[in-house]
């Protein structure tokens, strides 16, 4: 392990000269990188010096234990060897997940779009419920939650809701949420007392700022219309909802949710730019998978990832086939338990499979 390290030091210190350059300064692109690399290898270098520290302390106990003839000196250096390689195995376990590659755009602000699937209007109910369940959790862990367009459902819930989730490493907690959500309950309009199965979508992307994305304002037609409130109710009389169109590959977005035209362009620009970002990542994703099994966050917005089944009050999420039993404190944004266990899941896979033995 401490062969690793010590490359991974060299490699700390490159990134921090690269820091210093003046043509690296001038190139915020390439600037961001390595300043995102620098940050990334801080940890790993105190980890490092912790773990030096250590096999400092083991050598220093045998050395007492071959030499030392005092019976007490013996004894407390036997106390100390057996404490420091207690130490050195947690530490060793800690540094195999810090070496781990993590996913670039784990640090990203988050963009989530969820739309209702099969099961008519209680679909849109869930994916209301499923918003809800959001904006809860995102209170909770610090994450400001921004609505960029929203559409309403017949009888309540959303049909379409996209919202950005802004914070540190949103994209990496928010990504496991990616797929079909399924749910099994009595709908509100069931007049027999039977239980139905609908579904809702869920897409969470990495936010792609301008230094990501070249998009050129000629590629954009940008059109503008009067935004309307719940229900078609309070209609808007200037026209600040804003609908962008990216000729070249197609893509639309409009946002309504603000008052002003201009906030309205801006968010509406950041779903855009990072819909086209996320086209590279995604083929990037696909390649990765390929190379080694991916059972967590693969992508895949087909896959069926989790239940919620209402009268067993149970949650699985099927990827790792894990299951909790206490819906109404989950779909009340308590969902950190099994986003924790995806992400030991992914983590267990990538050292089974990413060659991080310590020899």
């Amino acid at each position: 392990m401490l062969e690793k390290l010590e490359a991974i030091k060299r490699r700390f210190e490159e990134v921090e000269q690269k820091l210093s350059d003046p043509t690296v300064i001038s190139d915020m692109k390439k600037f961001k990188v390595f300043n995102k690399e620098y940050k990334d290898l801080q940890p790993i270098m105190e980890g490092l010096h912790k773990y030096k520290q250590v096999l400092m302390n083991i050598d220093a106990a045998k050395e007492i234990l071959e030499n030392e003839k005092d019976v007490d000196m013996r004894d407390m250096a036997k106390e100390e060897l057996e404490g420091s390689r207690k130490m050195q195995d947690t530490m060793e376990d800690e540094i195999r997940i810090m070496m781990i590659p993590q996913d670039p755009e784990d640090d990203r602000n988050a963009v989530v779009e969820l739309r209702a699937g099969t099961g008519g209007d209680e679909a849109s109910i869930f994916a209301g419920d499923l918003f809800r369940m959001y904006s809860k959790f995102c209170d909770r862990h610090g994450f400001k939650l921004e609505v960029v367009d929203h559409n309403n459902g017949t009888s309540g819930g959303y049909k379409e809701v996209i919202f950005n989730v802004i914070g540190a490493k949103a994209y990496g907690t928010m990504k496991y949420e990616s797929g079909v959500h399924r749910v099994q309950r009595v709908p509100q309009t069931e007049t027999m007392g039977r239980v139905h199965t609908s579904a809702a979508t869920v897409v969470v992307m990495p936010e792609a700022d301008e230094f990501d994305v070249d998009v050129r304002e000629n590629d954009i037609r940008k059109d503008t219309f009067c935004s309307s409130g719940a229900g078609g109710q309070s209609v808007n009389t200037t026209y600040s909802a804003v609908r962008l169109t990216h000729i070249p590959s197609g893509i639309v977005v409009q946002c309504q949710d603000e008052r002003s035209q201009i906030k309205n362009y801006d968010k509406a620009l950041g779903v855009l730019r990072s819909r086209i970002y996320e086209i590279e990542y995604s083929k990037r994703m696909e390649e990765q998978s390929k190379r080694r099994k991916t059972m967590v966050s693969s992508g895949d917005r087909s896959a069926k990832i989790r239940t919620y089944n209402y009268p067993q009050s149970r949650v699985t999420d099927h990827r790792i086939g894990y299951t909790i039993y206490n819906l109404p404190t989950y779909m009340d944004g308590d969902i950190i338990e099994v986003i924790d266990a995806l992400q030991v899941a992914e983590n267990a896979e990538k050292l089974k499979g990413g060659g991080f033995a310590l020899s």
